[in-house]
């Protein structure tokens, strides 16, 4: 009897030690969900497709709280799993890691996407299937177009463009497009992530479209 008491006894200080020694967030665990919650700007594609789920970022974090070597560790292969990596990089600096805790170690985290005003319990679980192959087809049809304006000037034939200016019809890469792209990247600036901002803004001007290089100019140093 004494010795499943002391058994059990030791079993609890080896868990108190074990989350004395494990990193924390600034603030807790509520803190870290308010972060993450009020960070996520949920990626356009996902959120007109009613893609929604959890996607699992694996990380390491130095003792001054800073993360290095991350990664999806879990995820669906869309533009979830970017942002989810995006979000979580911000937490970098963050965190609080005892003296004792080993830097070689991974931390995971799970940050979900849900949406709820988007009448998404409509779509069928095939739909779905079918949105996911759409985003990975859709990509290559966007490396073609940005493809075609890394070209040199020289290389590129009428009909050449006119089948770009075809695909970027197909893909929805208008007006309208870009200034939600470019709203987007603002949001990304007032949060401190200038360098995603940054991809935003480049990628605009990679799909043909001047729109972004006085925002590029400005805030990433990056000029024709």
């Amino acid at each position: 009897m004494l010795l499943n008491y002391l058994t059990f006894i030791f079993s609890l200080f080896l868990s108190y030690v074990n989350l004395q020694d494990r990193p924390a967030f600034k603030g807790g665990k509520s803190r870290l969900d308010s972060f993450i919650a009020n960070t996520i700007i949920y990626p356009e594609y996902s959120k007109f497709n009613c893609l929604q789920g959890s996607v699992l970022i694996s990380f390491q974090l130095d003792h001054t709280g800073r993360i290095f070597n991350s990664g999806v560790e879990k995820g669906f292969g869309l533009d979830l799993d970017d942002e989810a990596l995006r979000v979580i990089r911000l937490t970098s600096g963050k965190w609080i890691v005892p003296a004792s805790f080993d830097t070689t170690q991974f931390l995971s985290i799970p940050i979900n996407f849900s949406l709820r005003e988007y009448d998404c319990e409509s779509r069928s679980k095939e739909e779905i299937k079918e949105a996911i192959n759409a985003y990975k087809a859709r990509e290559e049809l966007s490396n073609a177009v940005i493809n075609f304006y890394s070209q040199k000037d020289t290389s590129k034939t009428r009909e050449g463009e006119l089948r770009i200016l075809e695909l970027k019809e197909q893909l929805g890469y208008n007006d309208t497009f870009i200034e939600r792209v470019i709203r987007q990247a603002n949001q990304k600036l007032k949060q401190g992530d200038k360098e995603s901002a940054c991809e935003d803004f480049l990628f605009i001007r990679r799909i043909g479209s001047d729109k972004a290089d006085k925002l590029l100019a400005l805030h990433c140093q990056i000029r024709k």
